[in-house]
């Protein structure tokens, strides 16, 4: 290939590469909606008891990291990245609220339903322990790369990916809602969606997105692997046996 033909291809993959972000940021917000509509955002129209302030706060607070993702996004699509980099102290802010109602929400859930005599409780605040993690970990990689845009980016979307699989769990569609084989594959869509416009703009999988996904889908088979060890079992006992 010579040199005009690479800076033709160059050029070529730069509206692709311009579109997957803003695309994913859609979809994402897609997700979102549909998963949460009947138990949030449209709860007025379906049956159910009211939220409690921490599950309002829960639904504020996760909406919001959403809203600020999808936002600057846009605001790089439109080369406003002086807006980008103001609006970044408030998402590290957000970032560290997200993992602390996400921590505290998936207790007091667990211990109300473990409380009631649901002994799957146990095993399953391994999955939102384990999304906090992940979610904290790649935000936090995100923020400390915010040199790095090509870094930066691809780690704050997959940050916002990893806490997906709560709203695909939520679908009206059985083959997201039987279970974390459905709603953690589900999620790894978009991973693998990452991967794939890597290849198409780069011509590779970039290293954010290959190590950043090795981490959310490892999580994954390893939290399930997790929660079925004696050693989660007491400790996941020991928080969720407090509830009064």
């Amino acid at each position: 290939m010579n040199g005009i033909d690479v800076v033709s291809s160059r050029a070529s993959a730069a509206p692709r590469r311009r579109l997957f972000y803003p695309a994913a940021a859609i979809a994402i917000v897609v997700t979102v909606v549909v998963g949460f509509a009947p138990t949030y955002y449209l709860k007025g129209y379906f049956r159910g008891r009211p939220l409690s302030p921490l599950h309002h706060l829960h639904g504020l607070v996760f909406t919001s990291w959403v809203v600020l993702f999808c936002a600057q996004v846009a605001l790089v699509a439109r080369r406003r990245v002086d807006l980008h980099r103001r609006l970044g102290a408030a998402g590290a802010v957000l970032a560290a609220f997200v993992v602390a109602v996400g921590f505290t929400i998936a207790i007091v859930t667990g211990r109300r339903s473990f409380a009631a005599g649901n002994a799957g409780a146990v095993p399953f605040l391994a999955i939102p322990f384990g999304d906090m993690i992940v979610f904290g970990a790649l935000a936090g990689a995100g923020l400390w790369w915010r040199r790095r845009p090509d870094v930066h980016k691809r780690l704050m979307s997959l940050a916002t990916i990893s806490i997906l699989a709560a709203a695909f769990a939520r679908w009206p569609f059985a083959v997201f809602s039987k279970g974390p084989l459905g709603f953690f594959g589900a999620t790894d869509l978009f991973v693998v969606a990452a991967a794939i416009a890597d290849v198409v703009t780069l011509g590779r999988v970039h290293p954010a997105t290959l190590w950043g996904g090795l981490l959310l889908v490892g999580s994954q088979v390893l939290r399930l692997e997790l929660a079925r060890t004696a050693v989660w079992q007491v400790f996941a006992r020991s928080i969720l046996g407090g509830f009064p």
